[in-house]
């Protein structure tokens, strides 16, 4: 028996005269925004810790259809003693997913874990960080070790970083990590952990940990009005050149308190909390291989409406995909050619097909980066092997000068605001990044989109239609009668005095509305 002798403050404890195989889903409080089931295999997994009306096990789990009260969340910790294919385990987390509650693990980190060649990857950047965690710790003189993880947590402290990665990569409540030594540190195995196989000790530890989670989920709204909505704004105030500025993300709350929507900041270290919400919007620069991206994948896999989603982060980041893309539509584009770097000849007679200048982009460059204008086949050239060193293939595309860029920002297939964005000063791009001084990008005029040629709206909706039915920003040069599709942004830019010029607060509030539609859509079982 277990010398944690407290109740878990955030779990109701159930009372004498409760009827024996009776559970509910007690509330912590008047506010409480998260409603929690504690899944274990048989009762006496439970012995070493107070009742709680939250404990139950895993066949009232399976045979009981469980009611959501008043709306809110069902989060699911389930203790099961192990999770093999087809087993109790594996069936309370499935049904956990196709009864709309949040659960860990869930069937995916499940799967994940059964084998390394699944989970590998992700160790890859926990593996880098090893030696240095463990230098001049006692665990460094050994040549290996297995850590138990509670809800991320560990009472080693140089690994705490560590542990807490690998929650966020493969969220259990209970995982076992060996750690093994050959020439350096390396991770030589993941498994979930079991509740009934712990020691006296460790089970402290995980009441701890277990208690710590809990009160995370049932997080107070700021305000007494509760709000028919969680939302979280993924954003990074050190970032340089953010999508909204300080003042558009002010906007952003400020709608949703119009709307009864709770809108939250929050950053990357909050990865493990995205299941407290209904919603993501990103608001910081997108990548594939960064954090912005697992944070997409991780909120459409726990069931949230989420802008931009992961599908359409792949398609807009790289410039290749969206060539091909528009050159099977027919949609009006600079002429192009993707060169290969294997493909050196393909350099040859480039200039006399495209006409110099031309301009060469890496593929998943953005804000002008990883773009290079090109004058001569000298220094096609040098530019080629210089950004062949980040990329097997290139864009090549024809140099069209305008005095501005058009952006058309598409919600939901339908246009919501119009830019001209105007080159650099001296430069012939919008953004300089080599600028020694002055400003770095050039000015912008905002225009209702009634006011834009409709030829330029037209194609830019076209363009955006084919990525998906989110929020993009679409690129596009006019020259006369010709209008081309430069890109097509995911993400794009909404700031406070640019681009809701025009449609002040309204811009925000589209926005939202259209995240209510979706909610709205997903609780009424319908697609949006």
């Amino acid at each position: 028996m277990s010398s944690f002798q407290q109740p878990l403050p955030g779990l109701a404890q159930e009372s004498s005269s409760s009827a024996a195989g009776k559970h509910s889903y007690p509330l912590a409080g008047e506010h409480k925004s998260s409603q929690l089931v504690i899944i274990v295999e048989r009762r006496d997994d439970w012995a070493s810790y107070l009742p709680s009306e939250d404990v139950i096990t895993a066949r009232e789990y399976l045979e009981q259809s469980r009611e959501v009260k008043g709306g809110q969340r069902v989060q699911v910790i389930n203790l099961c003693r192990n999770h093999k294919y087809l087993g109790h385990g594996y069936y309370c987390s499935l049904l956990a997913e196709a009864r709309g509650h949040q659960v860990i693990p869930s069937i995916k980190s499940i799967s994940e874990l059964t084998s390394k060649s699944l989970y590998g990857l992700a160790l890859d950047d926990v593996t880098a960080r090893l030696e240095q965690a463990l230098a001049r710790h006692p665990y460094g003189d050994t040549e290996g070790f297995t850590l138990s993880l509670y809800f991320g947590r560990t009472d080693f402290e140089p690994l705490q970083d560590i542990a807490r990665q690998l929650f966020e990569a493969f969220p259990c409540p209970i995982l076992l990590v060996e750690f093994r030594k050959a020439s350096t540190w390396h991770i030589a195995g993941v498994k979930a952990g079991a509740l009934h196989k712990l020691r006296e000790d460790q089970q402290d530890a995980f009441a701890n940990a277990l208690d710590g989670f809990s009160r995370r989920l049932w997080r107070q709204p700021r305000s007494r009005r509760v709000a028919r909505y969680d939302l979280a704004i993924l954003h990074d105030p050190d970032e340089a050149l953010p999508p909204s500025n300080p003042g558009a993300l002010a906007q952003f709350i400020r709608a949703g308190q119009r709307l009864g929507i709770d809108v939250e900041l929050i950053g990357r270290k909050d990865y493990a909390r995205l299941a407290e919400y209904d919603a993501l919007l990103i608001r910081e620069t997108t990548r594939v291989d960064n954090h912005t991206y697992r944070f997409a994948k991780k909120a459409e896999r726990e069931g949230l409406v989420v802008l931009d989603d992961p599908a359409s982060i792949l398609r807009c980041t790289n410039k290749v995909y969206l060539t091909d893309l528009l050159r099977s539509h027919r949609l009006a584009m600079p002429a192009s050619e993707i060169l290969y770097r294997d493909n050196p000849q393909a350099l040859e007679g480039i200039g006399e097909r495209l006409g110099f200048p031309l301009v060469l982009k890496i593929p998943d460059g953005c804000f002008s980066r990883g773009v290079i204008k090109v004058r001569d086949q000298a220094q096609l050239l040098a530019a080629s092997s210089e950004l062949f060193e980040h990329s097997v293939l290139l864009l090549a595309q024809e140099y069209l000068y305008t005095e501005y860029d058009w952006r058309i920002g598409v919600l939901n297939r339908k246009p919501v605001f119009a830019c001209q964005y105007f080159m650099s000063k001296g430069h012939w791009q919008i953004f300089n990044h080599q600028a020694q001084c002055g400003e770095v990008n050039g000015e912008c005029r905002t225009l209702d989109v009634d006011q834009v040629p409709r030829a330029v709206v037209e194609l830019a909706v076209k363009a955006a239609n084919l990525i998906g039915d989110g929020l993009y920003g679409v690129d596009l040069k006019q020259l006369g009668e010709r209008v081309v599709v430069i890109e097509v942004n995911d993400n794009p830019n909404l700031d406070a005095g640019i681009e809701d010029a025009c449609l002040h607060e309204g811009l925000y509030t589209q926005v939202l509305e259209e995240f209510i539609r979706r909610l709205e859509q997903k609780r009424r079982g319908l697609a949006w």
